[in-house]
Parts: C-alpha cells; structure tokens; sequence
C-alpha cells in the first residue's frame, strides 16, 4: 500500500481499474470528460433563463463530469448531478 503525499489516504486500485485516494471514488486518471459547454447548451436550450441554466449547469457538468440527456429530468443518468444541493435543500443543477 502507497501513501499518498502529506497523508492523504493509502492509494487504492479498485476492480474497474481507477485509482482513488482515501476512499473518495473518484478516480485521480480522469481520463474521460465530457465537453461541459455542449451538454448544457443542449440541456438548457429550452429554458427560460439559458444564460443563469447554462452557469449552473456548467457549475454541475464540472464538479460531476456528467449531464443528465434531455432538457428536464433524467438524474438518474447522472446521480452527481441530482445529489447537488444549494444551502437551502434546493437541487443546485438544472
């Protein structure tokens, strides 16, 4: 087992093949990514407010690398995206 620097947590290699420190599941590779401004001009192409859909959307797409299909719902596509919550309990992500 690797220590990681300053203590961080052992570097763990899991079965689909990401490494991730500490237990935290994301993966240090990040090797895949999504063109966050494309995925929300789609999502946010219906909405009445596109410019404030599109900042908290890419906000979303950035924190998650992922944006759930279509222009409302579908976070179980993407359960990142739906986890995200403003101070108030409100979902964050359009």
């Amino acid at each position: 087992m690797n220590l990681g620097k300053q203590g961080r947590g052992p570097m763990v290699q899991t079965p689909e093949g990401y490494v991730t420190r500490g237990g935290l599941g994301r993966s240090l590779l990040a090797n895949t990514s999504i063109n966050c401004g494309e995925a929300c001009d789609g999502r946010c192409r219906l909405s009445s407010r596109p410019n404030l859909c599109k900042r908290a959307c890419g906000t979303c797409c950035s924190r998650c690398n992922c944006v759930p299909p279509g222009t409302y719902g579908n976070y179980e596509a993407c359960p990142c995206y739906a986890a995200l919550t403003t101070h108030g309990g409100v979902r964050k992500c359009p």
